[in-house]
């Protein structure tokens, strides 16, 4: 029969496991993968629009990941069978010297899917390669994803007047079709671009809203402020955005908020290397 610890080992041990203080490990030899699938054109028969600005979404996005010393690969307008092999190669890595994985999806989303160039992939079909069944060297460590995809087909009603859109040639357009939020499993966070249910909102010139300004965010606060912490000043910032110029009169004046949800058990810091 097994000896029960003494009581006062137990009682450490439940005050260790609820140390709100207590952080993933982010001092392994390398950061990690960063993979980006920008995806700014689609097979015809798909009918969906060009995502024009999205190359700026994924430039900007691979400068903040390279600074925080991520090997970022990035990947564009591939068909389904080659984003497959992408991630069953990333999955199948030896992650065991690397302190989390990310992905970001730039692309047109509908139900529980992004698209490819030719075809639609079922976002946790992507996410489950990464679970700790499939990919040991990532179990207790961070698995980021980041959606800048629409959820829905509705437009979210402006409050007070806010930011308006810089250039007069800078047309806000929304990504077409819907995400909407998935069970990822534990030490999982899913990043979206805007709340269940509402168009995401991209700039034709500088990009979408989210991705504009979480890639500020991260250049300001990537390396100081805990990774929630940044996603909700995101949150903030993009809420003080409306439409300005679009060619759909009624989304004119319309707002966005983005969203995500945490399976993350600990707090989880971008700190820098050390050389």
């Amino acid at each position: 029969m097994r000896a029960r610890q003494p009581a006062h080992r137990e009682e450490s041990q439940r005050s260790n496991m609820f140390d709100p203080a207590e952080e993933y490990r982010m001092t392994h030899k390398r950061r990690g993968i960063a993979l980006i699938f920008n995806q700014e054109r689609f097979f015809w028969y798909l009918a969906m629009p060009n995502r024009n600005g999205t190359n700026a979404d994924k430039e900007n996005l691979m400068r903040r990941l390279t600074e925080l010393n991520f090997d970022v690969r990035a990947y564009d307008d591939l068909k389904v069978e080659d984003m497959w092999n992408k991630i069953m190669d990333a999955a199948a890595e030896d992650h065991s010297n690397a302190d989390c994985f990310l992905c970001v999806f730039l692309s047109h989303g509908e139900n529980d899917h992004v698209y490819a160039y030719d075809a639609k992939v079922k976002i946790q079909d992507l996410t489950t390669q990464f679970k700790g069944d499939k990919c040991k060297s990532l179990v207790g460590k961070p698995k980021i994803f980041i959606i800048q995809a629409c959820r829905g087909d509705k437009h979210d009603e402006p409050v007070v007047p806010m930011d308006s859109v810089d250039s007069q040639a800078n047309e806000v357009v929304a990504d077409a079709g819907a995400v909407y939020t998935l069970p990822a499993g534990a030490d999982f966070i899913m990043c979206y671009s805007v709340a269940e249910g509402y168009y995401s909102h991209r700039e034709t010139v500088n990009g979408s809203w989210y991705i504009q300004d979480l890639c500020a965010a991260l250049k300001k606060f990537g390396t100081t402020l805990e990774f929630t912490e940044i996603l909700t000043l995101v949150n903030r910032k993009v809420a003080a955005r409306c439409v300005d110029r679009c060619a759909d009169r009624s989304a004119v004046g319309k707002k966005q908020v983005p969203c995500f949800a945490s399976m993350l058990t600990k707090k989880m810091y971008f700190r820098p290397k050390s050389s």
